[in-house]
């Protein structure tokens, strides 16, 4: 059941059933009341005249009874006196009413000599009839008088003013209980409608409804309620969402770095297998070019076969460096001052290319706790990469600090990356130089020293529409985490 309608039937309708009583038992007094104060009218009349009249029929005088009957006309709607002999039979009368009574009603009167008073109709009028009995002074009955009172004015109105009453109220009644209705359906249903489809919409998965707080000062604040409610929800949602998204991250790092430092093993392997014979190689081949009966194209064939030994060496070093795990000596660092080693380093590369380089560094400088000789040679790589790209104009390097964390970005205006190679390009031998001009190995040795002070390093579109690199890194001495590759 709803709750205006339990309301109407447990409450207003008690309550209009306890006035409607109330009312109909008023008018009852009411109409009671006035009867009683008729017939106490009629009676103290009758009594009052009687005494008279007993005396004018004790004289057998005609005028002092025609003058008694005429006083008792002074009386308020007295509108019939008359007067009877004990047979019944009329002896002088005045007014209204004569045969309200029939013969043997009077007799009987006289016979009991006791009063008798009773409402009765004639022609279409309404009386209060009394009958008295007239008794002498040696109490003989000698006649009896009957008094008739019209019932006009509120007696004869009184049967009427109960339903008029009962009419009113029951329209009174029916336009209260449409007033508490309407109100009830503007100021409590319809705020309580607009709260339960708020809910409901929430329940179907629509996060961002929110209740209007008007209304009713109560439904005012439950709406502010749900939607701190619903707000708090959301903020529970978002902290929820970005763990489950750090939690990811931090699987894809673990699961990186588990790859690099299985091919970094892999590959220390290998390294240390190939290591001796290409230094036979090398050897054999600088004694072989020290021979004076060799020609010159002989010579340079063995000048290019040590500087190929020696390059897969280089890539051996790598190698056995990228499949070790560093303990990072960390010493007092200041950003500006890695930058401009690292800038001079790559300086050669950018004029050669003729590119520009923008920096956007916070100021002071950080300072901060790491290796130096291994974060020059991130910048260097990452300054390096970045020049010898296609198409590459301006690289521009910012850093930014935020509490205990500082983040670096290098981009550039070239070609950029191609979203499959994006996950890639941290992997070892991957590269989209042409044969012979890249080892692969550059951006793997930046991913292991990141990964080794405990930061992360990622790939992503750069806004000047070339590749972009974001590195952050811890600048407190903290307990290092496993750091890894975001995209």
């Amino acid at each position: 059941m709803r709750l205006r309608n339990l309301i109407i039937l447990t409450v207003i309708a008690p309550l209009f059933l306890v006035l409607l009583i109330f009312s109909l038992v008023a008018i009852k007094s009411l109409e009671d009341n006035v009867r009683s104060r008729l017939e106490r009218e009629v009676q103290v009349i009758t009594h009052v005249i009687g005494t008279t009249l007993s005396q004018a029929l004790s004289r057998d005088a005609t005028e002092p009874l025609e003058e008694s009957l005429y006083s008792a006309f002074s009386f308020h709607r007295i509108y019939g006196a008359y007067v009877f002999d004990t047979n019944g039979q009329e002896i002088y009368g005045l007014g209204l009413g004569q045969a309200l009574f029939s013969a043997d009603a009077i007799r009987d009167v006289a016979e009991h000599g006791e009063m008798r008073a009773a409402y009765r109709e004639h022609d279409g009028w309404h009386y209060y009839s009394a009958l008295k009995p007239l008794t002498s002074a040696t109490g003989e009955i000698r006649g009896v008088l009957q008094v008739n009172r019209l019932n006009t004015g509120i007696e004869n109105y009184t049967g009427f003013l109960s339903q008029l009453a009962l009419i009113a109220f029951v329209i009174g009644a029916g336009g209260i209980v449409l007033g508490i209705w309407w109100g009830f359906r503007r100021h409590i249903e319809r705020p309580l409608e607009r709260l339960l489809a708020v809910m409901q919409r929430v329940e179907e998965g629509d996060r961002t409804q929110r209740a209007e707080a008007n209304g009713p000062q109560e439904y005012a604040r439950l709406a502010v309620g749900l939607n701190g409610m619903l707000d708090a929800m959301a903020e529970k949602d978002t902290d929820i969402e970005a763990r489950r998204r750090k939690e990811i991250e931090l699987e894809k790092r673990l699961r990186k770095s588990k790859k690099l430092a299985e091919l970094g093993v892999l590959a220390a392997g290998v390294a240390h297998e190939i290591g001796a014979p290409l230094t036979v190689i090398n050897g054999q081949a600088q004694r072989l070019a020290r021979r004076d009966r060799i020609g010159d194209d002989e010579r340079a064939k063995l000048g290019r076969i040590r500087s190929e030994v020696e390059r897969i060496v280089e890539i051996v070093r790598q190698l056995m460096e990228l499949g070790r795990r560093h303990n990072v000596e960390k010493e007092p660092l200041d950003l500006d001052s890695l930058i401009s080693a690292a800038r001079e380093l790559v300086e050669d590369d950018l004029e050669r290319n003729a590119i520009r380089l923008e920096m956007d560094l916070p100021d002071p400088s950080p300072q901060f706790l790491a290796n130096g000789q291994q974060l020059i040679q991130v910048l260097t790589n990452l300054l390096r990469n970045a020049s010898q790209a296609e198409g590459v104009k301006r690289i521009r390097l910012s850093a930014r600090q935020d509490e205990d964390w500082l983040t670096l970005w290098v981009e550039d205006d070239g070609a950029g990356i191609a979203r499959a190679n994006q996950s890639k390009v941290f992997d070892p031998f991957f590269t989209t130089k042409p044969v012979g001009q890249g080892s692969g190995l550059g951006l793997s040795m930046v991913h292991r020293i990141i990964n080794d002070h405990g930061g992360t390093v990622g790939v992503f579109d750069s806004a000047m529409g070339g590749a972009g690199f974001e590195v952050g890194l811890p600048l407190s001495q903290t307990d290092s985490i496993e750091g890894g590759t975001t995209t």
